[in-house]
């Protein structure tokens, strides 16, 4: 019987790429995202082994329920991705309290919401790993994005306390820090500030969403069961 991941964040980028690989290999994925229409092309994209949620995953009483729609659906969850994020850049002088709140509420409180939601059953069964998706951001800094780098750390934080508290349940938990990456996030940047991203990159490029994608799937999976509550930075070398 093949496993389920859910995964937030699915319907575009990193999160899309991850829902791909995980479904290439043998898993069934439920993607949760707050874009449906493009949440419900991946669906048609990806059959019946991919099923769409519309989530915001910041309400609390809306991840419980569609958790549990989820794993009436599924049955047991053997793996969580906590992808979901956004950006509200600004200098802090001029960050208003509303971007930062948002910030954080979607990036950190929405992963514990969804871990707190889905370990229990990972628990009682003794089975499953949960991974965080930071940033290099989290590990060098950014300026003009205080409340992203806050909520990318505040992340890998995360992950190492319940990598410490789920350990002895044989659940794993550990983060990935992509570093810059070819998304819709960053599709929109001038060409000079990709080129410049690219030259500080030793690998001397942008990474792929497959890039981070690979890395997720091996923290997944069985080949990863001696590993708990790291960060593997998937940055061709920037934070090294």
């Amino acid at each position: 019987m093949s496993r389920t991941a859910v995964v937030t964040g699915a319907a575009r980028g990193i999160g899309l790429a991850v829902a791909r690989a995980l479904l290439e290999s043998g898993w069934e994925v439920a993607g949760c995202d707050v874009l449906e229409a493009d949440l419900e092309k991946a669906a048609a994209d990806f059959g019946g082994k991919f099923t769409p949620w519309v989530l915001d995953v910041t309400r609390e009483e809306d991840v419980n329920k569609t958790a549990e729609s989820i794993l009436e659906r599924h049955g047991e969850i053997f793996g969580l991705v906590n992808n979901a994020g956004i950006t509200r850049d600004g200098l802090l002088m001029r960050m208003s309290l509303d971007d930062w709140n948002r910030v954080i509420s979607v990036n950190l409180t929405g992963a514990f919401l969804m871990c707190r939601a889905f370990s229990r059953g990972m628990l009682r069964r003794r089975e499953g790993s949960i991974v965080n998706v930071s940033s290099v951001v989290a590990l060098l800094g950014a300026a003009g994005q205080a409340n992203y780098v806050s909520s990318k750390a505040g992340l890998i934080g995360l992950t190492r306390a319940l990598a410490r508290e789920f350990a002895g349940r044989n659940i794993r938990v550990n983060s990935v820090a992509p570093g810059f990456i070819e998304t819709d996030m960053t599709k929109d940047l001038p060409d000079n500030v990709k080129e410049d991203y690219a030259v500080r990159v030793p690998m001397n490029r942008m990474g792929r969403p497959e890039d981070v994608a690979d890395a997720v799937r091996f923290l997944l999976e069985d080949e990863s069961s001696y590993i708990t509550g790291v960060v593997l930075s998937v940055d061709g070398g920037l934070a090294t």
